[in-house]
């Protein structure tokens, strides 16, 4: 039961991801998304992450705080450098999506 409350979960958040990838301008899912792949393929450093998402840095932190109150990832202090790392639901979330990504047909 748990599995499929997760299917439709990652089907809602695809059709979402969809509507939205119509216009020019990401969402915020997309934007979420691209962060979590970005720590998740090793770039820890929130300059790092700001390049590698095409994010300005006030919004980045804007994004790196609502993903850090919702446990997508999680800051370790480095001496005087924060750097952060992908949380295991974050990894959930990735990995859901990309299972819905793969029901989906996209043309």
């Amino acid at each position: 039961m748990l599995r499929y409350a997760h299917c439709l979960l990652c089907i809602s958040v695809t059709v979402i991801y969809l509507v939205f990838r119509v216009s020019s301008k990401r969402s915020r899912i997309e934007i979420y998304l691209d962060v979590l792949q970005a720590i998740r393929k090793g770039v820890h450093k929130p300059t790092r992450i700001m390049y590698r998402t095409n994010l300005s840095w006030k919004p980045l932190m804007q994004v790196l705080d609502a993903m850090i109150k919702q446990q997508l990832i999680a800051p370790e202090n480095q001496g005087t450098h924060v750097t952060y790392k992908i949380t295991e639901k974050g990894m959930n979330v990735l990995n859901y999506f990309n299972e819905a990504m793969e029901l989906i047909e996209i043309k």
